[in-house]
């Protein structure tokens, strides 16, 4: 089984943490070192400076620097036991005078200087001590600081000053030379009580992240959660699921809120799934229910009837006709929706298009005491007035729709004006009619499919409710966009606009 999402975040923030404290203590650790020890550096230099200020004053009483008659080499064993080890040294190297030493004779008056024990063991030999970069630069006047791990302190670290004794014209006289062991700062040198309690603190800092880490682990994981099984239940057919939208983070309330707006859209496209196959069996219904009743007359002996058999006729062919209109839409808006419409654009006029089809439609327009009138505005000869790049024929279908629907709910002695002009890059083509308008709560649903206003004219008049959708539809395929606007009682008019074709 694999792990839960909650225990891949606890676990995160653990590593996490535990990162971070193998690099902050270690770093904050060092810091702090070295803090100390460049403290430790500044103080020791200071203490070798006033010693060489105080030799500097005996040597000007005296009148000379001390010149013991025996000079002992340098013992650094004496630089591991506690406290501060001070030696005067020589240009040569020698060691004038070592006051962690009992057996190295006083020279200089006035001075007094305490006595530590030494063995004789660690002795450096002046070349060696010279050697050394903390009392070559000494040499050369200017005080410096060394740490080093000597043999004799058994890998212990010690920290080295070195201060000039200066004479009255600026001459190096002699090297105040001051060693201290620093203290060990390895974690075994911690006492016993006290690594316990670092270690007990890590571990509760520990404890602390993991908790924390499980808290929030499950405050995602849980949202989450519940979020999955409300999809199951959404693939299992239940849409009426709904999650809630969390404001403490802000990508589980998008997460939660994408979620519900999905199962909304899901719900409102099966509403329109059931309506449009409810749609689609009573406009087939009707057609094929006169046919039937046409044929089952014409069965019974209306066939014989020379004088009857005409509009019988004439009835299941203008109802057979209707179901060609209604299949051929249907299967428009099916090629719309599967993005598989085939269309043959070309280079037109959208002005000569738009008269033509006025042309086409004068007829029923004439039939139906209705006054059509074009509107377009007059261009330079030989230039292409709106020049679009579409499919012919499906643009003519848009077209046909839209004059149609405005002829067919235009009363007697109306006119219906098709208006065309150029808005910046696009072409735009309003359809006005005079008819009784559209209710502002029908305007935003006049595009759907089946949807009329009139349910009753419609079907009198054998409109299926699907050529708005299908004008929507191939203007949107041509890269237009499609409105409609009304006053009720004073008509309505329905606007496309298509893109201008590049020269």
């Amino acid at each position: 089984m694999k792990p839960s999402l909650g225990v891949y975040l606890a676990l995160s923030y653990l590593a996490v943490v535990l990162l971070a404290i193998g690099i902050v203590v270690p770093l904050a650790w060092l810091a702090v070192e070295r803090i100390y020890l460049d403290t430790q550096r500044e103080n020791l230099l200071a203490q070798a400076r006033l010693v060489a200020v105080a030799l500097a004053g005996d040597i000007g009483q005296a009148g000379e620097a001390p010149s013991p008659e025996t000079a002992n080499p340098y013992s650094q064993s004496s630089n591991v036991l506690p406290g501060i080890h001070t030696r005067l040294i020589d240009s040569q190297g020698a060691v004038l005078i070592d006051l962690a030493s009992s057996e190295q004779p006083m020279q200089t008056s006035g001075l007094i200087l305490p006595e530590l024990a030494q063995n004789a063991a660690g002795q450096v030999t002046p070349q060696e001590l010279l050697a050394r970069p903390e009392i070559a630069t000494a040499l050369q006047g200017q005080p410096a600081t060394a740490v080093r791990r000597p043999d004799v302190a058994g890998g212990r670290r010690v920290l080295y000053a070195a201060a000039p004794l200066l004479s009255a014209n600026g001459e190096v006289l002699q090297i105040v030379y001051l060693a201290t062991p620093l203290p060990d700062t390895q974690w075994s040198a911690f006492p016993l009580a006290l690594r316990w309690q670092l270690t007990v603190a890590i571990l509760v800092a520990v404890l602390l992240a993991s908790g924390v880490g499980l808290l929030l682990a499950r405050r995602i994981s849980r949202p989450l959660a519940k979020l999955a099984g409300a999809a199951y239940a959404v693939a299992g057919g239940d849409l009426a699921q709904s999650v809630p939208e969390d404001p403490a983070i802000t990508e589980l309330a998008l997460l939660g809120r994408a979620f519900n707006i999905m199962t909304s859209s899901l719900r409102q496209a099966d509403q329109a799934k059931t309506a449009f196959i409810s749609n689609v069996s009573h406009e087939l219904r009707t057609p094929l229910t006169v046919i039937k009743g046409t044929i089952e007359t014409l069965q019974d002996g209306a066939l014989d009837d020379l004088a009857g058999r005409g509009p019988l006729l004439a009835s299941m062919s203008r109802e057979t006709e209707r179901l060609v209109r209604l299949v051929n839409d249907l299967l428009v808006l099916t090629r719309l929706d599967a993005g598989a419409l085939n269309l043959k654009k070309v280079s037109l006029d959208l002005g000569e298009l738009a008269t033509s089809r006025c042309q086409h439609f004068e007829r029923v327009a004439a039939l139906r005491q209705v006054n059509l009138r074009t509107v377009i505005a007059p261009q330079l000869p030989g230039q292409c007035s709106f020049p679009v790049f579409a499919d012919p024929d499906r643009l003519a279908q848009v077209l046909d729709n839209l004059l149609d629907n405005a002829i067919r709910y235009s009363p007697p002695g109306a006119e219906v004006t098709v208006t065309l002009a150029r808005e910046g890059d696009q072409v735009a083509c309003w359809v006005a009619d005079a008819g009784p308008g559209i209710a502002a709560q029908h305007l935003p649903l006049i595009f759907e499919r089946f949807y009329r206003v009139d349910q009753a004219r419609g079907r009198a008049d054998g409109g299926s409710g699907l050529g708005l959708s299908i004008v929507r539809g191939l203007v949107l395929a041509h890269g237009g966009r499609v409105a409609a606007s009304s006053v009720e009682g004073k008509g309505a008019t329905l606007t496309f606009w298509l893109p201008v074709a590049a020269a």
